[in-house]
């Protein structure tokens, strides 16, 4: 079974700080592990809100704000990570996505964060610029931008790239009633685990990891060890749809 591990901007990262080194190295620590024992399959962190951007089709119009900007509606429904020559070209892309979506859709766009963004290696030449694409959850249907729906809507955007663009991994998620959220149920409290299904989730992602473990239980235990890491961060396991398979 695939899960995505998600985890929600904080304070220090909103105001455009960087993980402390030990979060760096241990978080390094759990992925390098996790890899030799075929637990992780992909991941990455996001920048701060400030450099995001968000694309909202209702009604046949279609706007695009640009961060920073507080959270509304965080639900995750689907997930593209694509390579783009800039945010504008990023944001074109998602524009092809949100149409072939149909519909009322959103689309939270946001750059990477790359090894040399955090300062542990020079930035190669002509390095790509990589964007994740948060296709968000309605309220009404968690299961409207899921499934089949957004593979076929996927596989149109990969169909329209020119150049260097490439569609890197795309995958739909479970509603949230398979999940669990990591978080303290009162203020000061320790946070336990708390099951689906949610009808919304106001925090922004930060970043997410996904995961290849037999069941959501050993799911949450590598949740458990990445909270630990991160430290007071609100965390997500959604289930991933195994019907569709990436690109």
């Amino acid at each position: 079974m695939r899960f995505m591990v998600m985890h929600k901007v904080d304070a220090n990262m909103e105001a455009g700080g960087p993980p402390s080194q030990d979060i760096i190295a241990r978080m390094g620590e759990l992925v390098q592990g996790s890899l030799q024992r075929g637990e992780f399959l992909n991941g990455a962190g996001l920048h701060r809100s400030a450099r995001r951007a968000r694309l909202e089709q209702k009604a046949g119009e279609t706007t695009v704000t640009t961060g920073p900007y507080a959270g509304q509606n965080e639900l995750v429904a689907a997930f593209t990570m694509i390579s783009a020559a800039s945010m504008d070209a990023a944001i074109g892309h998602a524009r092809t996505l949100a149409s072939s979506l149909g519909g009322d859709v959103e689309i939270e766009i946001g750059p990477v964060v790359e090894a040399w963004d955090l300062g542990l290696i020079p930035k190669p030449e002509k390095a790509p610029e990589r964007f994740l694409l948060l296709t968000k959850a309605s309220a009404a249907d968690e299961s409207a931008a899921s499934g089949a729906k957004h593979a076929a809507a996927v596989k149109k955007l990969a169909a329209s790239f020119q150049g260097n663009a490439a569609v890197l991994a795309a995958d739909s998620l479970a509603p949230s009633a398979k999940g669990a959220r990591l978080r303290a149920v009162e203020k000061g409290a320790k946070p336990v685990w708390v099951d689906g299904p949610f009808a919304e989730s106001k925090e922004l992602i930060a970043g997410f990891s996904l995961l290849q473990v037999p069941s959501k239980a050993e799911a949450l235990k590598w949740a458990d060890r990445y909270a630990e890491v991160l430290v007071d961060a609100e965390v997500d396991v959604r289930e991933v749809n195994e019907a569709e398979s990436a690109p």
